[in-house]
């Protein structure tokens, strides 16, 4: 008898904690953007489709409007939708929305370290360092675009190879650009053959078609209760800490033969910033930030760069006009007796337009990377309060009605004016809008023509 009183006691208790979570939830909303009622502790998860969650928040939008609330488990998060809403987020109130939101499946990896995840003075001061350092190893100028220049040359080696067969070059591009950030942070290429390097690469692949799955997304949504449970929800992490191991184990490598009077890349840089900060207390720069910087770089750079040139042949296959016109430009700029140069780009107003509407087009980032409010936040008439969540739907950018004719259709001419000549649109944002989204490898894919 004493036992089911105690079990009766015990659900009416968990009956009144979840009554409360929710009169608490729907409190709070009375100054959030609308949304759909959450459920306590699964909050809106049952209705999303996980395997397209983008296209359940758009269909959200058509509901509640461009700025909506959506629960995640038990994660609050407003949602920002089409180019005039984020940019009155990103740009307009920048600094209220400057915060880094975690994803769970992919941030527990960093710990907070590193640039991507990070917070407040580490975000700053690393950020900072990575920018000034690739730039005086020459990022955007001749060293860096030489070895760009000497990996293509590389790359079309390798599908010379093929002879003309027909073969998968999803691996081919992703080496190709991996080997391009090798040479920034450790000062050297891999020959394609090279075992270790096919096998970063196929974690580094692994690892972000694993953040795409289903399983992903749930454990996004429960990360307290899945990262208890044993199963294949955690395959990701292992890729990460394999990948990390490899780096770790190259950064001792260079430890051994650094010069601290001639750093040679950008784990040599880092290394040396060490040095000259250790004897302060709050300093930043310790090896956990530096293999996390490392890896923010293959992290910011591979996936992102090789995912949209294997788009651009797709599309280019599907657009054999656009293909020729590139072609012409090619034959009538460069020729085909010398490799491209950045200086070149200016006077390719067509090329540089399709390399732009390839971006916007192919949407690769539909989401972003979350952001938080850094302060109680009012915005477009609603109060956000601080730590909240915030989603920019780059997808609703790139394809606003408002801001493009025909989003649908792919047309290169969207960046070109009557002249011929390339202009900026403004809904271009292929990497989100503010501060944080410039990231220093994204500049090796574009030069961003959103608001800055």
């Amino acid at each position: 008898m004493e036992l089911v009183s105690a079990s009766l006691l015990l659900v009416l208790c968990l009956c009144c904690i979840l009554l409360a979570s929710a009169w608490k939830s729907r409190d709070q909303r009375g100054q959030l953007p609308p949304g759909p009622a959450p459920l306590p502790l699964l909050g809106n998860f049952l209705q999303l489709d996980r395997t397209n969650v983008i296209h359940s928040l758009e269909k959200l939008r058509e509901k509640y409007g461009p700025v909506f609330t959506v629960h995640l488990g038990s994660r609050r998060v407003v949602v920002l939708c089409g180019y005039q809403a984020v940019k009155e987020a990103l740009v307009d109130q920048a600094e209220e929305f400057s915060g880094r939101g975690q994803i769970p499946a992919f941030s527990k990896d960093f710990n907070e370290h590193g640039v991507v995840f990070a917070n407040g003075e580490r975000w700053r001061q690393l950020r900072r360092f990575s920018l000034t350092t690739l730039r005086n190893f020459g990022m955007g100028k001749r060293s860096i675009e030489e070895r760009i220049q000497e990996e293509a040359q590389c790359l079309v080696e390798e599908l010379w190879k093929t002879q003309g067969a027909p073969f998968d070059p999803i691996f081919n591009l992703s080496q190709a650009i991996s080997n391009i950030i090798c040479s920034i942070v450790f000062g050297n290429r891999f020959d394609y053959e090279d075992e270790k390097f096919i096998t970063l690469n196929k974690l580094i692949f692994k690892r972000f078609r694993f953040a795409g799955l289903s399983l992903a997304q749930l454990y996004n949504a429960f990360p307290g209760i899945l990262e208890k449970i044993p199963g294949p929800h955690h395959v990701g992490s292992k890729c990460s800490q394999e990948i990390i191991s490899f780096i770790s184990e190259r950064i001792k490598l260079q430890q051994a033969t650094l010069d601290l009077n001639a750093p040679q890349n950008f784990i040599d840089c880092f290394l040396a910033k060490m040095e000259q900060e250790k004897q302060n207390p709050s300093t930043e720069f310790s090896m956990e930030n530096l293999v996390m910087s490392t890896f923010n770089l293959f992290f910011a750079g591979t996936e992102t760069v090789s995912t949209t040139l294997r788009y651009g042949f797709l599309i280019l296959l599907k657009h054999p006009q656009v293909q020729e016109k590139i072609h012409q430009e090619i034959d009538a700029v460069i020729g085909r007796e010398r490799a491209p140069t950045v200086e070149d780009r200016g006077r390719m107003p067509y090329t540089d337009a399709t390399l732009h509407e390839i971006q916007r087009f192919s949407d690769i980032l539909p989401m972003s990377l979350p952001h938080t409010v850094t302060r109680d936040t009012r915005f477009r008439g609603y109060l956000i309060p601080e730590g909240t969540y915030v989603y920019p739907l780059l997808s609703t950018v790139h394809f606003d009605l408002e801001e493009h004719k025909t989003p649908e259709a792919f047309a290169p001419e969207r960046f070109l004016t009557e002249n011929g000549c390339f202009k900026k649109q403004n809904a271009f944002l292929p990497f989100s809008a503010e501060v944080r989204s410039q990231l220093p490898l994204q500049s090796l894919s574009t030069q961003g023509n959103g608001p800055e």
